[in-house]
C-alpha cells in the first residue's frame, strides 16, 4: 500500500513538473522530507530550482540546499545574486556551509562574506580554520548550552533562545561562564526535573568527547562505539568548540571505507570523492594505472623464474598443467589472511603489539588449510591426469604427491605473507590496506613459483 502511494505521488509530481505548475508542486513538496525535496529538485534545470526555492521559507531553503551535492550547490551559487544566496547559505547546516565556503574561490568568498551577519561570519571563519581531516573540520556549531547554576526552568528558556535545530536538541551541553565543558544533560532530564531543580544536580559528568585536532576517523569510531547522537568537541583549554553529529560520522566512515576498498584493490584514492558516473575515463585511468603498472613490472620476476626452470617443465609437462592451480590457491589464501587482519586492525580488535600471536594463529590456521587443500589437489591430479604421459621412472601418484606438497607449502607461506604485510606496512607508518589484494597476489605468485619449482627439482630431477 505504501509503495502504491509513493508511486502515485511520483506520478503526480512528474505531471506537475511537466505542466510547470510550480505552486501546486511546492504545496506537495513542503509535506515531504527535505532529502526527498532535494532529490526531486535536482531533476530540474538550475533556473527552475532557483525559482522553486524562492517559494520556500529561508529555513527550508537552507535545509534543502544542504542535501544538494557540492557541485549542485556551486551551480546555484553561480546563478543567484550574492544577497539571495546569502539568505539560503545562512540557514544551511554549519558543517555543510563551511564545506561549501571552502569550495568557493577566494574571490567568491569575498563576494559572499559582506552579505552574512556578524555571527555567521565569525562562525564561518572559525570553522574554516580547522583541517578538514580533523574533528574541527567536520564539527557543527548547531548545539545548545546551559549553565550548571541554572534551574531546569531557566535552562529550558535558554534552549529556546539558542534555538538549535530539531536534530540537535536532544543533548544539552553544560558549561561555565568561560564555556568550559562540565558535562551534558538531555531534554528529557530537563522536562522530568522539578522546575526549581538546579542543573548541577542532574548533570552527567561522565561523557565521551573529542579534541578539535583529533583525526576525524577516530571521532567517528567514538560515536559508533558509544552509540551517540553527537559528540562534543573541545579545544586545548577544555572549552566547548562544537559537536560532531552521528550522520557526519556515518559520512566519514563511508568515505574511509571507500578509500580502504580502493587501496585494497590497488586503486589510488582521489583527493575528492566523486560518483562513478561523475568520474572521467582519464581520472579512472589515473587511479588504476599506478598499481597495475608497478605490479606488472614486479611480475617480471615471475617470468624470470619460469624461464629459469624452463628445462624442468619441458622434461615434465605435467608441471606446467598444475602451475596455475598452485598460483591461484596461494593468491586466494593470502588475500583471505590479509583481509581478516586488516579488518581486525580497523575495528581495533588487534594492534601491532599482538603481531606474534597473530602470525602464530594464522600459521596454525594455514596448516589446517594446507592439509585440506593438499588432499583436494592430490585427488584432482589423479582424477584429471590419469591418462597423461609421465616419465617411466615416476608414477602419477609420486608426481601428485610432489605437486600437492608444493601447494600445501604455498598455502602456509601465502597465509603468513598475507597476515604479515599489513602489519609491516602499519609498522612503517602506512595504511595496511595498500598491502592487500593485487600486491599480495603478485608477491605470493613469486614465492609460490619458487616453492613449486624448488620441490619439483628436489623430487624429480
Amino acid at each position: 500500500m505504501i509503495e502504491t502511494k509513493t508511486v502515485h505521488k511520483e506520478v503526480i509530481i512528474r505531471g506537475l513538473i511537466e505542466a510547470r505548475e510550480w505552486e501546486a508542486l511546492v504545496a506537495i513538496l513542503r509535506k515531504m522530507p527535505t532529502i526527498e525535496v532535494a532529490e526531486t529538485l535536482l531533476e530540474l534545470e538550475v533556473e527552475d530550482v532557483a525559482h522553486l526555492l524562492g517559494m520556500f521559507p529561508h529555513e527550508e531553503q537552507g535545509a534543502i540546499v544542504s542535501d544538494f551535492s557540492p557541485e549542485q550547490q556551486l551551480e546555484l551559487f553561480e546563478l543567484l545574486d550574492r544577497r539571495s544566496f546569502a539568505g539560503i547559505f545562512t540557514h544551511m547546516a554549519s558543517d555543510i556551509r563551511v564545506d561549501l565556503f571552502q569550495a568557493l574561490t577566494h574571490e567568491q568568498q569575498l563576494q559572499l562574506l559582506p552579505f552574512l551577519d556578524k555571527k555567521n561570519r565569525e562562525d564561518l571563519i572559525h570553522l574554516n580554520s580547522y583541517d578538514p581531516e580533523t574533528a574541527g573540520g567536520i564539527m557543527s556549531t548547531d548545539f545548545a548550552t546551559v549553565f550548571e547554576t541554572m534551574t531546569a526552568s531557566q535552562a529550558i528558556d535558554k534552549v529556546r533562545s539558542d534555538a538549535p535545530s530539531r536534530k540537535m536538541v536532544y543533548y544539552l551541553y553544560v558549561v561555565d561562564d568561560n564555556m568550559m565543558l562540565k558535562g551534558f544533560t538531555t531534554l528529557k532530564d530537563l522536562i522530568m526535573a522539578e522546575p526549581s531543580a538546579k542543573v548541577e544536580t542532574f548533570v552527567h559528568r561522565e561523557y565521551a568527547y573529542a579534541h578539535v585536532d583529533e583525526d576525524r576517523e577516530s571521532v567517528a569510531a567514538k560515536i559508533e562505539k558509544y552509540d551517540l547522537v553527537a559528540i562534543p568537541v573541545i579545544n586545548r583549554l577544555g572549552q566547548l568548540a562544537g559537536i560532531v553529529r552521528h550522520d557526519e560520522a556515518m559520512d566519514v566512515i563511508r568515505v574511509e571505507q571507500t578509500e580502504d576498498m580502493e587501496k585494497f584493490m590497488g586503486i589510488v584514492p582521489s583527493e575528492k570523492e566523486l560518483e562513478y558516473s561523475d568520474t572521467t575515463v582519464w581520472q579512472h585511468f589515473r587511479k588504476r594505472v599506478v598499481w597495475l603498472a608497478s605490479l606488472a613490472i614486479l611480475g617480471l620476476v615471475s617470468g624470470m623464474i619460469i624461464h629459469h626452470f624452463e628445462d624442468a617443465m619441458s622434461a615434465l609437462l605435467i608441471l606446467a598443467l598444475y602451475m596455475p592451480m598452485v598460483a591461484d590457491t596461494g593468491g586466494n589464501t593470502g588475500s583471505q589472511a590479509a583481509t581478516v587482519v586488516i579488518r581486525a586492525m580497523a575495528l581495533g580488535q588487534v594492534t601491532l603489539k599482538n603481531w606474534a600471536s597473530i602470525l602464530l594463529k594464522e600459521a596454525r590456521i594455514s596448516f589446517l588449510l594446507a592439509i585440506v587443500l593438499g588432499l583436494i589437489a592430490f585427488g584432482k591430479i589423479l582424477f584429471l591426469s590419469w591418462e597423461t604421459e609421465v616419465p617411466q621412472q615416476f608414477s602419477l601418484m609420486f608426481i601428485a604427491t610432489g605437486i600437492s606438497m608444493a601447494l600445501s607449502m604455498q598455502v602456509i607461506s601465502a597465509t603468513i605473507i598475507g597476515a604479515s604485510l599489513p602489519l609491516l606496512v602499519k609498522r612503517l607508518g602506512g595504511d595496511p590496506a595498500v598491502a592487500a589484494s593485487p600486491a599480495i597476489t603478485t608477491i605470493v605468485d613469486i614465492t609460490g613459483l619458487l616453492i613449486y619449482f624448488t620441490i619439483a627439482t628436489l623430487m624429480f630431477f
